[in-house]
Parts: C-alpha cells; sequence; structure tokens
C-alpha cells in the first residue's frame, strides 16, 4: 500500500534551467511500472475504443498499442456491468490500465479493487467532494494515483456559469480545487488534466496549472480534436507549445481513429522536439521542377516500410542535387535521386548507385545493417 505523502510547496517551475524538458519540480507518480512526473521522460498513452465489455478484443488492441510503443493504456467503465471484463483486461495487459469513470463513484471504488493501475476521475460529473472521499480511500488501499480530468465540456455547473472567470482559469480552478481537496484529505498521488478543443484554451490552462501547482504532474492533451489530419495539426500546434516550455509529463494525441496512430503521432512529436526518440524520422523534400524520379511515391513506400522499425534513425528521401547530397549525407541513411536513379548514403559515405524502383529496397537493406 502506498502513504500519502506531504503536498510539496508551491514553487514556480523553473522556466529556463531546462527549455523543453519536463519539470523536475513535479512529483514522480507511479501507473504500474511507468513512472510520470519527477523529470521522467514524456510518458505516452491511448484510449480503447473497444466494447467495454469485451475482454478480446480490449486485449488485442492493447498489443497493437504495445507494438507501437504506448506506456499507458486508459479503459472506459460505462457501467457497473463491465467491471469483470476490466478486472479481466488488468490482468491480462502488458500495459498498465487506468480505469476511466464518470459519473459513478461506485465504479471508481471497485476498479481500484480490480486491479486498475490508476483511476481517472472528473470533478464536474462524479458528484461532488463528499462523493471522492471514498474514491480516495480505495485509490489509497490500492496503492494507486488519480488523475484527477476536467473537461471544458462537462464543468462543474457551478464554476460553468460563472461569468468573472475566463473558460481557461474556469479549467484549471476546477483542477485546482479538487487538487486542494484531495490534499487535504491526505491524498497526494496525482495527475492532473484540463482539456477543451479550443488550442489556445487549452495551452492558458495548462500554463495557469504549472504556476497554481508546480508540483503536480500534468497530463496533456487536446481533447476532441477531430480526425486525423486536422487533430494531429490541432495536438501538435497546442502540445508543442506547452512541451517546449517544460509542461507536460506524459500526453495523448486525442484522434477519431485508430489509436494506434494516436500512438504514432506522439512519438513523432516527441522526436521533433528532440524530447524523446524510438521511429526511425523520415526526411523527404517537397520537390519541384527539377526532381526526375516519382519521389511522392518512393517517400510514402519508405515512411510506410519504416514505420514499424524500433530504430531512432533518420531517413533522407531527397529529390535532387540542390539539397539531396547534403541532407541525404547528414541523415543515418539516405538517397539523392538523379535522373531514373539514386545515390544510396550510409552514415554519410555513398554506398551505391540504384536505378528508381531499386532505391526502395536498398534503403531497406542498408537501414538493416545498422
Amino acid at each position: 500500500m502506498k502513504s500519502a505523502k506531504a503536498p510539496a510547496p508551491a514553487q514556480p517551475r523553473e522556466a529556463s534551467a531546462r527549455p523543453g524538458r519536463p519539470s523536475e519540480r513535479t512529483r514522480p507518480v507511479r501507473v504500474g511500472g511507468v513512472t510520470v512526473g519527477g523529470g521522467a521522460p514524456v510518458a505516452v498513452q491511448s484510449m480503447l475504443n473497444a466494447p467495454a465489455d469485451d475482454v478480446a478484443e480490449n486485449l488485442a488492441q492493447i498489443d497493437r498499442l504495445a507494438e507501437a510503443g504506448c506506456e499507458i493504456v486508459r479503459m472506459a467503465i460505462p457501467r457497473r456491468d463491465c467491471l469483470d471484463a476490466f478486472e479481466a483486461v488488468c490482468a491480462a495487459s502488458p500495459l498498465p490500465v487506468v480505469a476511466d469513470i464518470h459519473f459513478d463513484p461506485l465504479i471508481a471504488i471497485e476498479a481500484a479493487r480490480r486491479g486498475a493501475a490508476k483511476l481517472r476521475i472528473n470533478p464536474g460529473n462524479i458528484g461532488g467532494l463528499d462523493a471522492a472521499v471514498p474514491v480516495l480511500e480505495a485509490a489509497r488501499q490500492a496503492g494507486i494515483p488519480i488523475r484527477i480530468g476536467v473537461n471544458a465540456g462537462s464543468l462543474d455547473a457551478g464554476l460553468a456559469a460563472r461569468d468573472d472567470l475566463t473558460l481557461p482559469e474556469k479549467l484549471a480552478q476546477s483542477a485546482v480545487d479538487y487538487v486542494r481537496f484531495c490534499e487535504g484529505q491526505g491524498f497526494a498521488d496525482l495527475v492532473v488534466s484540463a482539456k477543451a478543443h479550443d488550442v489556445m484554451t487549452t495551452v492558458r490552462t495548462y500554463r495557469l496549472l504549472a504556476a497554481q501547482l508546480p508540483h503536480v504532474p500534468l497530463h496533456i492533451g487536446v481533447t476532441e480534436a477531430g480526425t486525423a489530419f486536422q487533430g494531429v495539426i490541432k495536438s501538435a500546434a497546442g502540445l508543442g507549445i506547452l512541451l517546449e516550455e517544460g509542461i507536460g509529463d506524459t500526453l495523448r494525441i486525442s484522434l477519431t481513429d485508430d489509436p494506434v496512430q494516436e500512438i504514432r503521432a506522439c512519438w513523432t512529436l516527441l522526436s521533433a522536439l528532440d524530447l524523446r526518440r524510438r521511429n526511425p524520422e523520415l526526411i523527404s523534400c517537397p520537390t519541384c521542377g527539377r526532381c526526375q524520379v516519382n519521389l511522392i511515391e518512393l517517400a510514402r513506400q519508405v515512411e510506410e516500410r519504416i514505420s514499424t522499425l524500433n530504430k531512432p534513425l533518420k531517413v533522407a528521401v531527397m529529390g535532387c542535387v540542390v539539397n539531396g547530397p547534403g541532407e541525404a549525407r547528414d541523415a543515418d541513411i539516405g538517397v539523392a535521386c538523379g535522373n531514373g536513379s539514386g545515390i544510396v548514403f550510409s552514415q554519410g559515405k555513398t554506398v551505391r548507385k540504384v536505378s528508381e524502383e531499386a532505391i526502395v529496397d536498398a534503403l531497406m537493406e542498408e537501414i538493416g545493417t545498422l
């Protein structure tokens, strides 16, 4: 059983010591075998969208997510009759499973007893502060943390009705009030999120939380961000700002799509910010009138074939002599294309010249040697 931790004193987060890195002032929180906060690497997570009572489908989805690099997975428990399935999933999952609960605190209490690695509750609909007390005790007994997850679409009615606060202030206030209540109850094993679909509302909310709760790890995300194209752009814009400011200890990029795509997007964002690298990064030019190969199709084929590799490499697919040789030479593996052919580079050295039809296979062969 975890013992309650004393609240850390409120101090400003370090803004300049480690720009772009998670704050070391947040408390470390353990979610299964994953550390969130305390300067640990930003943890990557997603949420299952299989039927909550289908054990086999949820476990199959978890396996796909784990293979893609997911580190924490969340599962909704919409009804009490889904608890048996949740327990079975927790028992067999290779990833820590977070129980996502709304409206019914008794489900949260039972989920804690049945193997949840963390509980996620929403202050706006869990039934008020009094209803949270037995949930805190259940989490304490199970030795697991709680995420206080505030959403713009389900704010507490009293806060939502106030016209003296902006939406970011309402979201932050809801989270702060619950954190202070939980800490007053002797429970401090907490993570906080406060999300909106609007990018800048989300950014401003998390800036407020970082200032007002500097000791609490933050789960960041833009909620209801949309389908893959829009959702990735909105999430990268908002979360990129926050991560570069050192705000955010774990993240989910929420997409109306296969959850595996969320994990791919998370890792691509972390890699672009030079925070964490897991998969290859594709460097490719936008093409122009100088290009003498079908570069768009070549780049697509390379992207598809490297997408499942667990190697933090840089792979360049370049179309002409302007930047091609330099970019290909600077990457771990690269090709600079000419008239129906390409020069393949490995670790900065020319290794061979191949025809256009052989470029993709040649690149994959060279990647296999690293």
